[in-house]
């Protein structure tokens, strides 16, 4: 069993940066993929970013490739999501997620674990 918890959501005018944290418990967390995803009000949960076990590979959304970044400290069991120059429609619910698969997947069916979430809120 692996436990995500995410922090650094918040509220935040279109342009501006956030740092979005997810730190894990349990299991070997570099055993695991991660993956975060969003999900808007009347809208299905959206794949953002991925990053493999070791940090070889990075793989983003189209609508955030350039202006996020994920990475990943196995020493400190986090994962992390830098997001610049926001825009109202990242607003959203965002989670972040485990897969005990070699590689990073966008669908959010072949994940193992999931925080609970954090609100990120870009005001125009």
């Amino acid at each position: 069993q692996v436990q995500l918890v995410e922090s650094g959501g918040g509220l935040v005018q279109a342009g501006g940066s956030l740092r979005l944290s997810c730190a894990a418990s349990g299991r070997t967390f570099s055993n695991y993929a991660m993956g975060w995803f969003r999900q808007a009000p009347g809208k299905e949960r959206e794949f953002v970013a991925g990053i493999t076990r070791r940090e070889d590979y990075t793989y983003y959304a189209d609508s955030v490739k350039g202006r996020f970044t994920i990475s990943r400290d196995n020493a400190k069991n986090t994962v992390y999501l830098q997001m610049n120059s926001l825009k109202p429609e990242d607003t959203a619910v965002y989670f972040c997620a485990g897969n005990s698969a070699v590689q990073v997947s966008r669908a959010p069916r072949t994940y193992d674990y999931w925080g609970q979430g954090t609100q990120v809120t870009v005001s125009s």
